[in-house]
């Protein structure tokens, strides 16, 4: 493995070898109204049949660079792109973007930005019908994709009534129906519960055994490692810095790609802090398997002298609040939710306490993203049947509410309403009698905070992915609420930022905030919530701390979940009994020292 050089001559192909289906060479990118190229200088290849994962820090051009490959930067797009990028020898930035739909599907970050129609199934038979397929192939293509991802049965619903997971299954759908021969496909899995995650590689892994090609910016590595073929990895400023097989990337420059920020899978991150810890690990294991059958064939360091031997690890969650003596901070009571014609709740009750860190987890549909909106106010919900410190939420007008609870959309862009980040910060701080220097001082701050500070004039929807999510997270900061509510918080983050972000929401839920978060990632809820809810159909299933939640599999299973990763690949070790029942990359930690 040697670090790509984008400047590098072309080297003749080996005979026999098929050319590249997609080709991209010094590509920097300059953004409409930017003055940064971003990404600054990447080149690789993607052969025909080829899965090829693209990683690098959040903002390094990732999602920008996918826009490229089938011309919609710059043809649709503004912006200016130096270098080349092909697709089966046609230039993608002068090659019509109709034409090059024929040979790239594209799934992008947002799956709002491509649902069109007004029915699931015209939606996925928009491509085929504009490809002028004949009907009854288009029919066919349009069934196959749809019952793929699992969605036939609601082929006749409007896409608006999907959940964002259902919306994310929608768009995989419609990429899978044009047959082309190059997937490209913006963070997959971001809104997909573990049990919909599965399906959709499992659908991946299917194309590409009918010999279709993969591009795949994917932070979910758990998932993304057993399919992928080759790894590129880019820098923070968007340049190549390498380009091999997973076992030359992923696990003989684990350590470089983790102090770069980027996600690894959490058997790798485990395996490195094992390392740490003086355990021989020659060869990183990358998947829970690969970690345990390593375990039960490696022995432990010699202990220093003057240390002990741990007992197990201690698990800081445990030590929980006495919910008979905290006070009640949200209250829900017979709350039942209509959206359009459906039902999307069903006499939910709940209560949070203050000072909670609490996950809401549960398959796609199951009605979490609603529940949390009724909670914050952004869906009203019905008089009685929320009450935040006492007092019913639909008598409390939105303005005020917004100041006891801050919230965070699933996806950002919807809650962004001004022309600059700055801006976009300091709005929630007007009206509350603050001077403008206490303003433009809080608002750096957050901005600070949030590895912000240098686009504080940029335009929100300019933003990258994960610069969207870190400012929607800063805008129900920056007031100071006492309840912060989260609809997957760490979507579209690198793991520096996310880490950062999650250590933030726990220093705050330390100093007496109340957190509540949805997300499918089962290892941050095993690493940070103190209780964990599962909803299911519009009703709450199981409510408990989050150890015993995990602890029930069947119950995971029949919710869409799985047990997290670290556990799944601990759970079982006979040569470390020590290490057999951790579920958190900190008790893991713990436990070897």
């Amino acid at each position: 493995m040697t670090s790509a050089d984008p400047g590098a001559p072309d080297v003749p192909l080996a005979p026999g070898t098929p050319p590249a289906l997609l080709r991209v060479r010094d590509v920097a990118i300059v953004h409409d109204g930017a003055h940064t190229a971003v990404p600054a200088s990447v080149s690789f290849e993607v052969a025909p049949g080829e899965v090829v994962l693209l990683l690098g820090p959040s903002g390094s051009g990732k999602s920008t660079l996918a826009l490229a490959t089938n011309g919609l930067i710059p043809q649709a797009v503004p912006a200016e792109l130096t270098g080349t990028v092909s697709v089966a020898g046609l230039d993608a930035t002068t090659t019509p973007v109709a034409t090059l739909a024929s040979r790239v599907g594209m799934v992008f970050q947002d799956p709002d930005a491509q649902l069109i129609t007004g029915t699931v199934l015209d939606d996925v038979a928009f491509g085929p019908e504009n490809l002028r397929l004949p009907v009854d192939e288009v029919l066919a293509r349009t069934e196959a994709a749809l019952r793929r991802m699992g969605l036939w049965e609601r082929r006749h619903e409007n896409p608006d009534r999907l959940s964002g997971g259902g919306k994310q299954r929608l768009a995989i759908a419609s990429a899978l129906a044009l047959g082309s021969d190059l997937l490209v496909l913006d963070e997959p899995t971001a809104n997909l519960d573990p049990a919909g995650i599965e399906d959709v590689y499992d659908a991946l892994a299917a194309v590409v055994a009918d010999g279709r090609s993969i591009l795949l910016v994917e932070h979910n590595l758990d998932a993304a490692v057993t399919l992928t073929d080759r790894v590129v990895v880019l820098d923070a400023d968007g340049r190549t810095i390498a380009d091999g097989t997973v076992d030359d990337v992923l696990r003989e420059r684990a350590e470089e790609l983790h102090a770069l920020g980027v996600w690894l899978p959490v058997s790798a991150t485990a395996a490195l802090a094992l390392r740490r810890a003086g355990w021989n690990l020659p060869r990183l294991p990358l998947t829970p398997t690969e970690l345990r059958e390593t375990l039960e064939a490696t022995a432990p360091p010699v202990p220093r002298a003057g240390s002990a031997a741990p007992d197990g690890p201690e698990r800081a969650t445990d030590l929980r609040l006495d919910l008979h003596s905290a006070r009640p901070v949200i209250e829900v009571r017979g709350l039942t939710l209509r959206r359009g014609r459906r039902e999307v709740l069903h006499d939910v009750d709940l209560t949070i306490t203050a000072g909670e860190f609490v996950a809401v987890v549960g398959a796609n549909g199951a009605g979490k993203t609603s529940l949390l909106q009724a909670i914050a106010g952004v869906i009203p919900p019905p008089r009685g049947a929320v009450q935040v410190a006492g007092t019913d939420a639909a008598r409390i007008p939105l303005r005020d509410l917004s100041r006891r609870i801050g919230f965070v959309f699933q996806n950002p862009e919807h809650q962004f309403i001004a022309h600059t980040v700055f801006d976009e910060l300091a709005h929630g701080l007007h009206g509350r009698h603050l001077t403008d220097e206490a303003i433009r001082e809080r608002t750096m701050e957050v901005l600070t905070r949030f590895g912000l500070e240098g686009k504080a004039d940029v335009h929100p929807f300019l933003l990258s992915g994960g610069q969207k999510r870190r400012l929607s997270v800063g805008t129900a900061l920056v007031g100071g609420a006492p309840i912060l509510t989260l609809d997957e918080p760490t979507f579209g983050q690198d793991r520096a930022r996310a880490d950062e972000l999650l250590r933030l929401l726990q220093g705050l839920n330390d100093d007496g905030t109340t957190i509540i978060v949805v997300t499918h990632d089962m290892q941050l809820v095993s690493e940070y919530a103190t209780r964990t809810v599962v909803v299911g159909d519009g009703r709450i299933v199981a409510d408990a701390p989050t150890r015993d939640v995990f602890a029930d599999e069947a119950l995971l299973r029949r919710s869409g979940l799985r047990i997290p990763p670290l556990a799944a690949a601990l759970r079982g070790v006979r040569r470390h009994p020590s290490l057999a029942g951790v579920t958190r990359l900190d008790d893991l930690e713990a436990a070897l020292r």
